[in-house]
């Protein structure tokens, strides 16, 4: 058996959420933005939600998958600050504006140029987008962080789940899909759409988008 093999085997028995990793981070930029109303796109079960009602007047949150909106639904249920909606971004109140948006593991499953577009049309006057995204891997860069990523990746399995698990964790059951664009190709399309937006690039095959809407 293959090293990839046997590394992919360790990490089924070890499961953790790549996008979870991010939580504390997005819920800093959110915080500092001063948003008082936050829409969360692909809430999944709600694990970041759980974190921006701490700060939030209210938590609108997006999850389109039948049986993960229940999940998150019935976590809130009683939670005056967040409303659970069984719907996708298109299906959103088109006529409402947030003081902050948040996607993590979503963008790639949408079509890019509209998406980036629509998200900035949603937000409020100064309000801020923060994205974790996934891209898909072309570059030399790519491949490196990649390579650290895989080495990282069963240590950190190990650390947060250390007992050999039989299941996925419920907040990792969510429908997936590959990326279709490059990295390059997403920050040429929003510096075309969102002028200012910060993109870096992170680790576990992810990468951050940060854009602040001017306040005019």
């Amino acid at each position: 058996m293959d090293l990839l093999s046997r590394l992919s085997r360790f990490n089924a028995r070890h499961p953790w959420s790549h996008n979870d990793f991010y939580r504390r981070w997005i819920a800093g930029q959110v915080a500092s933005s001063g948003a008082r109303h936050v829409l969360d796109v692909g809430c999944g079960t709600g694990n970041l939600i759980d974190r921006l009602r701490l700060r939030a007047v209210s938590v609108t949150g997006l999850e389109p998958d039948p049986p993960t909106a229940r999940i998150a639904a019935a976590r809130f249920a009683g939670t005056d600050t967040v409303v659970i909606e069984e719907a996708g971004f298109g299906q959103r109140d088109r006529n409402r504006r947030w003081d902050a948006i948040t996607l993590v593991a979503v963008l790639h499953h949408l079509p890019l140029s509209e998406t980036l577009r629509e998200l900035r049309e949603c937000l409020s006057p100064g309000g801020r987008l923060v994205v974790i995204g996934c891209y898909r891997e072309a570059s030399p860069g790519d491949f490196l962080i990649s390579t650290a990523a895989l080495v990282a990746n069963p240590v950190m399995g190990l650390i947060k789940h250390p007992a050999p698990a039989r299941s996925l964790p419920v907040q990792m059951t969510a429908p997936t899909a590959a990326a279709r664009e490059t990295l390059d190709e997403i920050r040429v399309e929003a510096a075309a759409t969102l002028p200012g937006a910060r993109i870096r690039r992170r680790l576990f095959w992810r990468y951050s988008l940060v854009y602040d809407k001017p306040a005019a």
